[in-house]
């Protein structure tokens, strides 16, 4: 059943302040803007739950404030184009033939799916325990939301290619310099830590592990990979390396 929400419920702050770890390392604008984006969510998307799962305002504060940090200094209009948000209890499984682990084979292996991102106008699924998990104890470089809303804004130019809108042609080319020597790197079969090996699948995939990094673990990407942490900076137009530390080593 798809429901339309009127906005932040009663309670929401308590909800945030217990929920979501990264809320309080805000400063009071920062939490003007992600709340002002979160009820913006809640109040113009559909919000279904899966599998006989029942959404409740803990699911939804929780996904709306985390899908509204990636974007607080960019506005909700990075959001247009999600339709939905659908939540399932755990992760979904994917079934069906794939490449597999050995060039020139195939795989037909059930494998979990924590989340999804469909373009054009389609929703973006997630696994509520991985969410739940991740807004509540950060700092791992791992979080669904973040990893899905990312492939939703590189969505926007209708070219999932892990390249954003950038309105400065300088910003394009220093994008693509330093964002294309770490993926080749990967690529490679380097180790690029904190970005996660996955970011080698594809430029698409590399964009959404280098904004969980971004905003997961901020201090070990701006220490160990500071050209990306500019870039990403310079897009999402935040700086959450000079924020209070939630990182675990």
């Amino acid at each position: 059943m798809l429901h339309r929400r009127s906005g932040l419920p009663d309670g929401w702050l308590d909800i945030v302040e217990a929920r979501v770890a990264v809320w309080n390392t805000l400063d009071d604008d920062e939490r003007e803007l992600v709340a002002s984006i979160a009820d913006w969510m809640l109040r113009h998307k559909h919000w279904e739950a899966s599998q006989g799962f029942a959404l409740d305002d803990q699911i939804r504060v929780t996904v709306a404030v985390g899908a509204a940090l990636l974007v607080m200094r960019l506005g909700h209009e990075e959001y247009r184009e999600v339709s939905a948000i659908i939540v399932y209890p755990s992760a979904m499984k994917s079934v069906g033939t794939r490449a597999g682990p050995v060039l020139g084979t195939a795989s037909d292996d059930v494998i979990p799916v924590l989340g999804e991102a469909h373009d054009q106008r389609g929703p973006v699924i997630l696994a509520w325990d991985e969410a739940r998990n991740a807004a509540r104890d950060p700092g791992r470089g791992h979080n669904v939301v973040y990893h899905e809303f990312a492939h939703k804004i590189d969505m926007l130019d209708s070219i999932m290619d892990g390249t954003p809108l950038l309105r400065r042609r300088d910003d394009l080319a220093r994008w693509v310099e330093v964002c294309t020597e770490v993926y080749r790197s990967l690529r490679d079969g380097a180790d690029r830590p904190p970005i996660d090996p996955y970011g080698a699948t594809n430029p698409a995939e590399f964009f959404a592990v280098a904004t969980e990094a971004f905003f997961d673990v901020p201090r070990a990407l701006a220490a160990q990979e500071p050209a990306l942490y500019d870039v990403m900076r310079d897009f999402y137009k935040q700086d959450p390396a000079a924020r209070p530390s939630l990182e675990t080593s």
